[in-house]
């Protein structure tokens, strides 16, 4: 049984453990070896990972617990978003990229160029949570309509009663990923039509623990993240329901898992290329993160595989490790 708790999630986030560890020379810096061991074999190295920081915390508890099986691993993530993460995994800096989304087309073509290729892994799923301060009470669900009447490029919407006549007199201030995001990409396709269009004008960061302290900190602020970081910061934020069309959805495990959370349900990836699979300890790690996956999720709070979903994964990474 997995024994990872919260307790531990915050403690590797916080504290890093050995996630942290530096690393130089680009993802074959990283290369370890199965040194063979009395008993049966020993595997090192390092496995580099990097992009979302929605999958992040999957991966830093995927990654805290193989490396107390397997101590002389050293497992490093990094959150540049999933843009990011995915211009350095076709740069051949990184072993595996993180995503909230599927690779791009023009990502692809930057990929095979550098004659990278790769796999695609789902590893959970998530909700995006529309999030406001406390202090909000007024906006307890929204149509996407009206996300997309405050999130559109040519918004522009400064106070709640502009959303809506019935809320008070109180300037909106938003918060939100940065444009690397795969969460961004996410929420400006199904909210806005296009995947990138957004209003400028509101407060970016790559790190949704940014975001959870520009919301907590303004009475009229709002923003948008993972699901995971609303159950992290419960009393610190407040997510509202959305209505998609079919009334007012309070995003939750059992909501994304029955799909009536529309349209901000999605599920979540992780990319390893075929230089790293080819490493022992990448295609144990990845086993690992599969194997275990639903205590994994439950453990990091996101939603687990589906069954079917579970299976394909299975499958792949047994035809990727033969």
């Amino acid at each position: 049984m997995l024994r990872l708790t919260k307790r531990h999630r915050t403690a590797a986030v916080a504290a890093g453990l050995v996630l942290t560890l530096a690393a130089c020379g680009g993802a074959d810096a990283g290369a370890g070896t199965t040194d063979t061991a009395e008993g049966g074999s020993k595997l090192s190295g390092t496995i580099q990972i990097d992009g979302s920081s929605t999958v992040a915390p999957l991966s830093e508890a995927a990654a805290e617990l193989f490396q107390e099986e397997n101590p002389d691993v050293n497992v490093v993530v990094g959150t540049s978003g999933t843009g990011g993460g995915f211009e350095k995994f076709c740069a051949g800096d990184i072993d595996i990229s993180d995503a909230s989304r599927e690779i791009k087309e023009e990502e692809t073509a930057a990929c095979e160029a550098a004659g990278i290729k790769y796999e695609e892994i789902t590893v959970a799923n998530d909700g995006l949570a529309v999030v406001v301060n406390p202090e909000n009470d007024w906006a307890e669900c929204l149509t996407v309509e009206q996300l997309n009447k405050i999130w559109a490029p040519d918004s522009k919407i400064k106070n709640w009663n502009e959303v809506d006549p019935s809320f008070p007199d109180q300037a909106l201030q938003l918060f939100g990923p940065g444009t690397d995001s795969g969460t961004f990409d996410y929420f400006t396709d199904v909210i806005n039509g296009e995947e990138g269009a957004s209003r400028t004008d509101y407060q970016p960061s790559e790190d949704d623990n940014v975001i959870v302290q520009g919301v907590q900190g303004s009475p009229g602020a709002m923003g948008y993240f993972g699901l995971s970081y609303v159950q992290e910061n419960e009393g610190a934020i407040k997510a509202i329901e959305v209505d998609g069309g079919d009334g007012c959805v309070a995003p939750s495990v059992e909501t994304v898992l029955d799909a009536s959370y529309t349209p901000l349900s999605r599920p979540l990836f992780v990319y390893p290329s075929d230089k790293a699979l080819a490493r022992p300890e990448v295609q144990a790690f990845l086993e690992f993160y599969i194997e275990n996956e639903k205590e994994i999720a439950e453990q990091a709070l996101y939603v687990e595989l589906s069954d079917e979903q579970q299976a394909e994964a299975e499958e792949k990474i047994a035809s990727l490790v033969e």
